[in-house]
């Protein structure tokens, strides 16, 4: 008997996936996990430029292709691919490629991979702004921290970003979305048919070898792509406020921080007196998080769920953080460390963390029990595809539901593609 045809996928990505570099990257290598354990027949596209720590999908058996924005060799690409499936990484790609894709292959399914909703991370970046005007980064920031869905919703409603993100949510058969805090924001305030999302985050699988005892680990760890502004100010408020106030009562403590893509504004950090240690990249995450006493996640500002923080939790790294970093994260689950809402409760329990070993060793044990019940790769993987499939069977259904969705694929698809031809026309004539 023939085996099925594979399905064939074709994604398009806002960069090359990095996933040494960001959660982000490494969340799509784990959807591509998925659907290579699927059987699944995969191309990835991108128009970005290639990143210095980019994944080899190609080693992968992942096909690689470059595409051009408004550039019409997309359609040619396209119609002769004849993907079943088009998967969107980030709503830029949905916006610039989508009405490509429909007018070429308009019965492959359309799907939003979302990271988190940047919508969400830049209306909370710029309350954050504001809040900073008024005080210092020795204040108490409670107020900013998971507020109502409703505030949420007020904060975001007026924004072009976010009208931007949900109408591509709306013109795709369905969307990942990485935490459940933002799918009840979608379904509750901005009244997205829950039938659209899909819940799907951070997958990993449980580690196999015990960790790096608590006796053969030192120092304080800080890690995340530069690029990511959550991070930069986790470090900024790491400098001038935090980490003074541990260096208070452990005059001898050392914070070592990594990250991808470090500007100098971050390496004009760098004070050994203060031990505070700017590290650059870590060519391995994983190793640097196992040596580490404690990882540190201060983040004031942010949307998702936080690569670093389970990475933290694979390597049995206790970790302190914000209400930012732990949201829709554990559900109703223990913390495995501790979540703190002041610069003070931050630094006092790192410290407490770091000294006491009872204390660590449940932490590390929370850790365990969370990832098992919540992020697990055999899981998640079979599950998201199995979404795919389930919808693709149903597209016509799916459509015919989505009224919304469809009336703003036809005004997106008038306004974008008359824009992308005058620009591709605007760049055949010789400068």
């Amino acid at each position: 008997m023939s085996q099925p045809r594979a399905t064939k996928v074709l994604v398009i990505g806002y960069v090359w996936p990095e996933p040494r570099s960001s959660a982000a990257g490494g969340h799509m290598m784990q959807i591509l996990e998925a659907f290579l354990q699927r059987g699944w027949d995969i191309t990835f596209s991108s128009p970005a430029s290639s990143g210095e720590h980019r994944a080899d999908l190609t080693a992968l058996g992942i096909g690689e292709v470059p595409i051009e924005l408004n550039n019409s060799s997309f359609d040619e690409f396209i119609r002769e691919l004849a993907p079943e499936v088009v998967l969107f990484d980030r709503f830029m790609m949905e916006e610039q490629f989508g009405w490509r894709v429909e007018k070429h292959c308009p019965d492959a399914m359309r799907v939003l991979e979302t990271s988190d909703l940047q919508s969400l991370r830049d209306a909370r970046h710029q309350r954050l702004k504001e809040r900073l005007k008024a005080c210092d980064d020795n204040d108490d920031f409670s107020e900013l921290f998971a507020p109502a869905l409703r505030e949420e919703f007020e904060l975001m409603a007026n924004t072009d970003v976010a009208k931007r993100e949900i109408a591509a949510i709306y013109r795709c058969d369905l969307s990942l979305m990485i935490s459940p805090v933002e799918i009840e924001l979608l379904v509750s305030q901005f009244q997205v048919p829950r039938s659209l999302l899909h819940w799907c985050p951070l997958m990993v699988d449980l580690p196999s070898t015990p960790p790096v005892p608590f006796e053969d680990r030192a120092h304080f760890l800080h890690i995340g792509n530069f690029r990511h502004a959550p991070n930069w100010d986790a470090v900024l408020w790491l400098k001038t406020a935090i980490w003074p106030m541990i260096r208070a009562q452990m005059p001898g403590a050392q914070l070592h921080i990594y990250g991808a893509y470090t500007p100098p504004k971050a390496t004009a950090l760098h004070n050994p007196a203060q031990g505070f240690h700017v590290m650059n990249w870590a060519e391995d995450a994983l190793q640097v998080m196992s040596a580490a006493r404690v990882c540190m996640a201060p983040l004031r500002f942010g949307a998702g769920i936080k690569g670093k923080i389970v990475d933290a939790m694979l390597c049995g790294t206790p970790n302190v953080t914000t209400p930012v970093g732990a949201e829709a994260m554990h559900d109703e689950q223990p913390w495995p460390g501790a979540v703190t809402r002041t610069a003070r409760e931050f630094a006092d329990s790192a410290v407490r963390l770091h000294n006491d070993k009872a204390l660590w060793l449940n932490a590390q044990t929370q850790a365990h029990a969370l990832l098992a019940s919540r992020y697990q790769q055999v899981v998640h993987g079979p599950a998201v595809t199995e979404k795919l499939l389930d919808c693709q069977a149903r597209l016509h259904q799916i459509r015919r539901d989505n009224f919304t969705g469809g009336m703003l694929r036809h005004h997106q698809h008038k306004s974008t593609q008359y824009m992308a031809q005058w620009i591709e026309a605007k760049n055949r004539i010789p400068q």
